[in-house]
């Protein structure tokens, strides 16, 4: 049986802007090089992280070319294709360029709020439109309903092509039931930096990670011992890496993250509204856990 594609730690890939709100692609290219030199397993374009919601279609297009230009195949590419109009969704993939990507990542619809039944039959579109394996993405923190685990498992039966899922309800009972009865061929992956050595422990294959934007060696290891089982030398590095990762989302995501980025130099600090910068307060603190987890190397 071959490796599953997406095992280890996938990048949710943020998107740095320059003042004028301009997608600065120097420092994306320098983003990109450094997560892939650090030892990730994979990027995923234009999911949540990358504020993809409030750009144009050309700046995602231009963006998902740019990705995969620079990533040149050195890793696998996820890009973000969700959406809440299941027939406008199934007509983008229909017209996506797949050259270059490996699998599409699509969150539930949001703000529509349908039953189980109407998300099983929704993806089921979505996996018969696709031409590339399907991540589903479960985040009811921001789509306002919970895709549970029966449903989740009625999708990865039914649909070959959808081969995981991307579990960010934090509920543990929940994944646990999907780890326990899903078929051989799907996987979970974690949706949650901060719960990622327990699902990893629970039998999930990894993570989609913010905080590998600017911690891709940290995490990449940590999650590289946990797969191997090697409990003792991944639970400190989960440790110390914990008050960052609860911090970046005190106030949101990106927000979080690109403070944190700003603070080792990698990108200037811009976001598109409706998403401001992190409050004062929050600066201070991430800043103050940065300089205390380099005291910990």
């Amino acid at each position: 049986m071959s490796k599953f594609a997406f095992t280890g730690t996938g990048v949710a890939l943020i998107t740095p802007f320059r003042k004028q709100e301009t997608i600065d692609f120097s420092r994306l290219e320098g983003l990109i090089n450094n997560i892939i030199a650090s030892g990730a397993d994979y990027i995923v374009a234009l999911g949540t992280t990358s504020e993809a919601t409030t750009m144009t279609e050309s700046e995602r297009s231009a963006l998902k070319d740019f990705i995969i230009e620079t990533t040149s195949g050195r890793v696998p590419v996820v890009l973000g294709l969700g959406g809440n109009n299941t027939r406008q969704l199934t007509d983008a993939i229909a017209q996506t360029n797949f050259d270059g990507i490996s699998g599409i990542l699509s969150v539930t619809p949001f703000y529509n709020k349908p039953n189980q039944k109407g998300l099983a039959q929704h993806y089921k579109h979505v996996a018969e439109a696709s031409p590339v394996p399907v991540i589903l993405y479960n985040v009811p923190g921001r789509t306002g309903v919970n895709m549970n685990a029966e449903t989740t498992l009625q999708i990865a039966s039914e649909c070959p092509n959808v081969v995981a899922v991307k579990e960010a309800s934090g509920n543990l009972s929940q994944v646990m039931e999907i780890v326990r009865n899903k078929p051989a061929h799907f996987h979970v992956i974690s949706g949650d930096d901060a719960l990622t050595y327990p699902m990893i422990a629970l039998g999930a294959s990894g993570v989609i990670s913010v905080i590998a934007n600017a911690l891709p060696e940290e995490m990449s290891t940590m999650v590289r011992l946990a797969l191997k089982g090697d409990w003792k030398k991944a639970l400190p590095l989960h440790y110390r890496m914990l008050p960052l990762m609860n911090a970046l989302f005190e106030e949101g995501n990106p927000t979080g993250v690109k403070e944190l980025l700003e603070a080792k130099g990698i990108i200037n600090n811009n976001l598109r509204l409706p998403l401001v910068r992190a409050s004062k307060q929050l600066q201070n603190k991430i800043n103050a856990l940065y300089n205390n987890f380099k005291e910990q190397q």
